[in-house]
Parts: structure tokens; C-alpha cells; sequence
């Protein structure tokens, strides 16, 4: 086959089910044109490897024998992708009519759109919040202090989580989430893969910040929508989730705050940081106890 006009980059552990839904909205609702699909299974217990070599032939299949992480999966697939447009999908995602046509013409009627994130809706129709900015200083202790909770709707406050954020406008953006985040093979050119130093968490956020100071832009394109179950494979280890979470955010600040802000600034960064990720675990450990 001549080279594709999409690589749509799958990282797999142990969501066969999932998986399985995910392949099969792509093909029941496939682009128009050329494009292949790249599963990394990163050594799931649960039988996603022989699932996809039995029921789906046509998928290129990397099956790890062990769990390298989501950036070095994503960095296997980025390596064997041969398209134009390469697309980091969830597997716990589902494709809907006609979203990867309109994902792709987008990227082709905006050359200055680095990226572009799709809005992701429950099983129930409901929109799922998807959109964050940048954890900045400012925007990170807003959080912590609960200024941005108090008030969800200031947008000074939210500049984070975003809570006010409008899902049914085209926007430019930070960082959507990369359970549907569209890019180009000239970007991944151009930055490089992702940073494996983030090996679970912050790794696209880490990217979205590479892409941006770039120069590229970042859209949250309404139009183009997918079906996101959310969180299947670190809801199967919730605390450990939580830790390298919080592990990775401190990463992105070591990376590109360190040396670069006032040292005091830094310093009640990372304790909040810290202060926040033992907070959730004590409550998520209650909860459990239950």
C-alpha cells in the first residue's frame, strides 16, 4: 500500500473489550481515504494481543513483553507510522460517522494547526470535560488553594482545569487530551517523540507545551467526536495512577520551570504538588475502606 494519509497510534493494556470496540468503530466508520492502525499492547494479561491478531489481521500489531509505559508505547508507534496525519486514540474510545474525515479535513484547511483535540462525549451523550491549560504557577496554586473551585467560572481562576471552558465552539488551545489528539508527521519531525521521562502521565502535556512553543497552534474542534468510557486502564490501579500523576507533574516543573522562575515560587510549587497527591491518597484510600 502507498504510504497512508493516517496513522491512528493505539496504546493497549489489558481493556481487550475495549479495544475490540475501538477497532471496530474504525472500521465501521472508517477515512476515506488510505490510513492504517498501530496497536501497542504492552503486555496485557487479559488476551488484547491474540484478540487483535485473530479478529482484526489488518492492524499493524506491536505486542511488548512487558509494560514499557504509554510515551515508549506511543514512541513504537510513531516509529512505524507512515502517515501524513498520525492520531493518538484511547482504546477505550469509540469513533463516531464521519469523525476522522472531518478531523483530517480540518487539519488540512488549518496548515497552522499543530494539533487538534475532539469533543468527547459518556456512553450517555453527555460532554466530558477534556480541555486544560497549562498547570503554570498561578494556575497550579489556584487549584491547590480551592480559589478555582469556589468560582468556576472565572476564567482567571480556572486557568487549569478550564471549568468554564464552552465545548461547542472552536478554540485555541493548550493542551486537550490526548485520548483523541490529532498531529502531523512534520511535528513529530519537529519536536521529537515524547519525552519518556514522563512514562504515564504529563508526557502529552509535556508534548502539547513542545508543540506550542514551536509555534504551532492547538484547536479543540467540536465537530469532530468521539466516544470516551474514561480511565479504563488506570482505573485498574487507582492509587498507583495517583502517585505518577502527581510524580508527573513534578517532572514537567523540574523540565521547564527549574532555574526559570523565582526559587521560592518553584519551591511552594512542588510542595504543593506533594501536599496534593498525599491528599488524594488518603481519600482514596478511605473511600476503598468503605
Amino acid at each position: 500500500m502507498d504510504s497512508p494519509t493516517l496513522s491512528i497510534c493505539i496504546v493497549n493494556w489489558n481493556t481487550r473489550e475495549l479495544l475490540r470496540a475501538c477497532l471496530q468503530s474504525i472500521y465501521r466508520y472508517p477515512l476515506s481515504e488510505p490510513f492504517e492502525v498501530i496497536v501497542v499492547d504492552n503486555a496485557s494479561p487479559d488476551g488484547s494481543a491474540a484478540m487483535v491478531c485473530a479478529e482484526f489481521p489488518q492492524v499493524v500489531l506491536i505486542a511488548n513483553t512487558e509494560n514499557v509505559g504509554y510515551a515508549q508505547g506511543n514512541n513504537q508507534a510513531f516509529q512505524r507510522a507512515r502517515g501524513e496525519f498520525i492520531l493518538l486514540l484511547n482504546p477505550d474510545t469509540e469513533v463516531l460517522e464521519g469523525t476522522l474525515d472531518k478531523a483530517v479535513a480540518f487539519m488540512r484547511a488549518h496548515p497552522e494547526a499543530g494539533a487538534i483535540g475532539a469533543k468527547q462525549l459518556f456512553p450517555d451523550g453527555r460532554v466530558q470535560p477534556s480541555v486544560r491549560g497549562f498547570p503554570t504557577p498561578m494556575n497550579l496554586l489556584f487549584e491547590v488553594t480551592g480559589l478555582a473551585r469556589l468560582f468556576p467560572r472565572a476564567r482567571l481562576l480556572n486557568g487549569y482545569r478550564m471549568r468554564w471552558f464552552p465545548y461547542n465552539t472552536l478554540a485555541e488551545v493548550d493542551q486537550p487530551m490526548a485520548t483523541f489528539l490529532m498531529t502531523r508527521r512534520a511535528v513529530v519531525e519537529q519536536v521529537g517523540l515524547m519525552d519518556e521521562a514522563f512514562p504515564l502521565f504529563f508526557n502529552d502535556v509535556d508534548w502539547c507545551y513542545r508543540i506550542k512553543q514551536a509555534g504551532w497552534r492547538i484547536y479543540f474542534v467540536p465537530e469532530v467526536q468521539i466516544i470516551h468510557h474514561g480511565g479504563a486502564s488506570t482505573k485498574q490501579v487507582r492509587l498507583h495512577a495517583i502517585r505518577e500523576s502527581h510524580r508527573g507533574l513534578e517532572q514537567f516543573y523540574r523540565k521547564h520551570y527549574r532555574g526559570r522562575i523565582n526559587p521560592v515560587l518553584y519551591g511552594l510549587c512542588i510542595f504543593a504538588i506533594r501536599w496534593g497527591m498525599y491528599v488524594r491518597l488518603l481519600y482514596a484510600r478511605l473511600r476503598g475502606a468503605r
